[in-house]
């Protein structure tokens, strides 16, 4: 019996190490992230904004998906430009009934993803209501705005793509058509946003101040953005 004690109280150190390197390595993982960044996507009902977030943040599409009951989230950590950012991805229901969430899900927020549906013209009709609500709302003058058109994998087109590139000029936002179905323009869309982000420092370097942290920038020469040009930066 007292040969087994050592044996135990070894494997518990060990155990114990393990969890320390664990927990390590997860702070390193936390140095080197240059931001944490909140992310809101917004739209009309069933314009595909939960399918939009799990196709980015788990690479799956469920074409049965359920409609978003108050508020998912979920959080990616991505690499831009040399520079990892921490996203904490906010997705809403559309409904009106859960238009009470409003104040508390747009505080704080950096970025802001507003989906239609390329299929269904009234969701893109109904864009300068969630304009409307985003300004009302929204805690920070400086927030960078994304205008996706989503299900370009559809062939009942209802609103052209010059359109939406048309609206989006006109509120000074990124523009972006998409397929969560198709993976088409997805990734594109977050990193265009978090690019445009890291490059106003106001929205995100207040947090950072006691960290040391530097921007990397890109190199010299490198032209367009991580979209190789298929994103409008406005």
């Amino acid at each position: 019996m007292r040969g087994s004690t050592p044996r135990g109280g070894e494997g518990l150190r060990s155990g114990r190490g393990g969890r320390l390197l664990a927990v390590r390595s997860r702070v390193r993982m936390d140095e080197d992230v240059l931001t944490t960044l909140k992310i809101l996507i917004i739209g009309e009902s069933g314009v595909g904004k939960s399918s939009l977030l799990l196709r980015f943040t788990d690479d799956t599409f469920d074409p049965e998906l359920a409609a978003t009951i108050g508020v998912d989230f979920k959080v990616k950590t991505i690499s831009v430009d040399g520079n990892k950012a921490k996203l904490a991805i906010w997705d809403t229901a559309g409904q009106e009934r859960f238009r009470t969430l409003t104040p508390s899900y747009y505080r704080g927020a950096q970025g802001v993803i507003l989906v239609y549906d390329v299929t269904r013209r009234d969701t893109f009709v109904k864009l300068d209501n969630w304009l409307n609500e985003l300004e009302t709302y929204c805690t920070r003058n400086d927030i960078v705005n994304m205008l996706v058109g989503n299900k370009i994998d559809k062939e009942n087109r209802e609103v052209d793509r010059n359109e939406g590139l048309k609206f989006a000029r006109k509120h000074s936002m990124l523009f972006i058509e998409a397929s969560a179905k198709t993976c088409d323009g997805v990734q594109c869309a977050f990193e265009e946003l978090v690019e445009k982000i890291i490059q106003t420092p106001g929205l995100w370097e207040s947090e950072n101040q006691n960290k040391g942290v530097k921007l990397t920038h890109r190199e010299e020469g490198q032209g367009g953005g991580a979209c190789g040009g298929y994103c409008s930066v406005l």
